[in-house]
């Protein structure tokens, strides 16, 4: 190992006098430049040496040439401007770091990302080496779509070589047939490349246009066709129009070369991507949005082909509905009551092909974005055309949730929604209602709405100004009613955490358990409540309160038990001055002078920002 490392730092010799010699490095810096060389190099020496030992070593030579390019231009003011010629150091640099990549790449096959950085880095130095480290990613990668385009890019787009471009994507697609992007790019590539042909005609004078699509220029002459009489011709024998219109004829056929054969290469690649994927919906939007970006012949019958291809093998998928209502409007700004009355009739179209939950949440997520439109100050009409009435935005969402009951289409997640939206709107009766329904039917086992369920009875009963805690005698009158109440709270605490202020519903859960069945099911409960990661502050300030009740009673295991609670929850809030508050109050009332000093002591140590608050250890 040692040989073979002198070997390589010998061979650097050249390099480094050429440096010393030009002023670049002194004699000091170039020892340092060796001994770190010698470093890195003993660490790829190693049996299995590591993907960072490579990287470390190339960002090392990486700075190295930096300050060498930097310090070559400062010795280059300091001539006058006088070039030198170029020398083995202005080259040994980047060929060294091209050496690392390749071993590096050799030793990692399988990391692309490595090989991206090793092909952006003979790219950006324009390094001949750049042709073979492709070859080699294609060869070891050739399931990889992203090779494929990215050594077709580099072809057509540096190298200038088109065949070389359309051989590495056709061969691309034969390995790949199932790549979505691969069919895309390809189609990309090849309407760029007629583009170019067709802008090299422009500038030798023998055509004119573009193959890009330009809808100013369409709009202006749709309306200079509308206005027809508004123009008068200045020649009453009209041979200038004729031969204005003789000469616009001439270049038509000209644009209708490079427009047809467009459209020839757009029907052959659509044709073969639906063969290969005849599943992929996006691939065939994509396809459109690159013909609505070209001007090519005839593309208003090829989009209608499209188009009707796509109803025919998606009109069974919720998300081809979606997309055919959203191109109706383009997007939820600027649009018309008229544009928005169609998306509402290609919804209503979807959900008779598809009446499905998944069609349902589309359908009410679109009208959840109008609506949010509309409060953003959005120019979203606020009424729309439907089945022949008009109807308000917010009617008609609650209509669609109705529709999809009754289809036998909704989910938990839009039942719970439905039911939100009947609180936004100040319907609590009929929210109430329609919970106590699908509670008691379809949805009897679903923890959500059992817990919407239980928050709307505490609102009702809230509403007449009575305790919360009665709310849940309509659970308790049947066991599996209470049981299910309890588990989801206790799901619901485990997965988001328990209040730190307000209404907790295991502490309402607790003590209803603790008038009905006594103390030790209440201390159970909250046991079980207790040990979940966070059951909230509320919850511990609750059963330091039952505690110190019974305490205050005489029930000897109250004060230990409320101590325990209180340090259980300073091990969380320790920073909660309140809470030292009020264990240090409980000690002075219930406990000694030594205790409430402890408290006292470790509150201070704690709150070092928040002394002021605490009271004093004699008060």
């Amino acid at each position: 190992m040692a040989d073979v490392v002198q070997f390589k730092l010998e061979r650097m010799l050249n390099e480094l006098e050429d440096l010393e010699r030009r002023g670049l490095f002194s004699r000091g810096e170039i020892a340092e430049i060796v001994k770190k060389r010698r470093k890195f190099e003993y660490r790829l020496k190693r049996p299995s040496p590591l993907k960072q030992d490579f990287l470390a070593y190339i960002e090392y030579e990486k700075q190295l040439d930096a300050l060498r390019r930097l310090r070559k231009k400062s010795v280059l003011r300091k001539s006058g401007g006088k070039k030198s010629k170029k020398s083995v150091s202005d080259y040994a640099g980047v060929s060294r770091i091209l050496d690392i990549y390749r071993l590096a790449t050799n030793r990692f096959k399988g990391d692309i990302q490595l090989w991206f950085q090793y092909l952006e880095y003979c790219r950006a130095r324009g390094h001949g080496r750049m042709k073979k480290a492709l070859a080699q990613l294609v060869r070891f990668h050739p399931k990889v779509p992203g090779v494929w385009i990215y050594a077709a890019a580099w072809e057509f787009d540096s190298n200038l070589n088109v065949a070389a471009a359309r051989a590495l994507m056709q061969n691309g697609l034969r390995a790949c047939p199932t790549s979505e992007d691969l069919w895309v790019e390809y189609l990309r590539m090849e309407l760029t490349y007629l583009n170019k042909l067709k802008a090299r005609k422009v500038a030798l004078g023998e055509d004119e246009g573009d193959l890009a699509r330009d809808h100013r220029k369409a709009d202006e002459k749709q309306w200079r066709d509308e206005n027809k009489e508004l123009f008068m011709a200045l020649n009453e024998s009209g041979d200038a129009d004729k031969r204005s219109d003789l000469q616009d004829g001439e270049c038509e056929g000209k644009l209708d070369v490079f427009g047809e054969h467009g459209l020839n290469i757009l029907q052959t690649v659509y044709s073969g991507a639906v063969e290969a994927i005849p599943t992929c919906f996006s691939v065939r939007t994509r396809f459109l949005e690159i013909l609505e970006a070209t001007d090519l012949a005839h593309s208003e019958d090829m989009r209608k082909k499209i188009l009707e291809d796509m109803k025919r093998d998606f009109s069974k998928d919720p998300l081809y509905w979606d997309w055919l209502a959203r191109v109706e409007i383009a997007d939820l700004e600027g649009i018309n009551a008229k544009q928005f009355s169609k998306a509402v009739q290609v919804y209503e179209e979807g959900m008779t092909f598809v009446p499905s939950a998944v069609m349902v949440e589309l359908y009410v997520k679109f009208l959840m974005d109008a609506i949010c439109d509309e409060d953003r100050g959005g120019e979203a009409a606020v009424h729309f055309k439907s089945h022949g009435h008009t109807t308000e935005l917010v009617s008609h969402l609650q209509m669609v949730y109705e529709k999809a009951e009754s289809l036998g289409c909704i989910t938990e997640d839009l039942a719970c929604e439905h039911v939100s939206l009947l609180l936004q709107l100040g319907k609590l009766d009929e929210a109430k209602l329609l919970i106590e329904k699908l509670c008691s039917g379809k949805f009897s086992e679903a923890v959500r709405l059992w817990t919407l369920r239980l928050s709307i009875e505490m609102r009702c009963i809230q509403n007449k100004s009575l305790s919360p805690s009665k709310g849940l005698k309509y659970f308790a009158n049947q066991r599996q009613y209470f049981d299910k109440l309890v588990e989801t709270s206790l799901l619901l605490l485990a997965k988001d955490g328990g209040s730190d202020s307000g209404f907790s519903l295991s502490s309402t859960i607790v003590n209803y358990i603790l008038q009905r069945d006594g103390v030790e099911s209440a201390r159970e409960m909250y046991k079980r409540f207790l040990a979940l990661p966070h059951p909230g502050l509320a919850m511990y300030r609750n059963c330091i309160e039952l505690e110190l009740n019974l305490a205050s009673t005489g029930e000897k295991t109250g004060l230990p038990k409320a101590r325990k609670l209180y340090e259980s929850a300073l091990a969380t809030y320790d920073q909660d001055a309140s809470l030292w508050q009020d264990y240090h109050s409980m000690e002075v009332k219930m406990g000694t002078s030594e205790t409430a000093a402890a408290v006292h002591w470790r509150a201070r140590k704690a709150l070092k920002n928040n002394i002021s608050l605490l009271p004093s250890a004699t008060s």
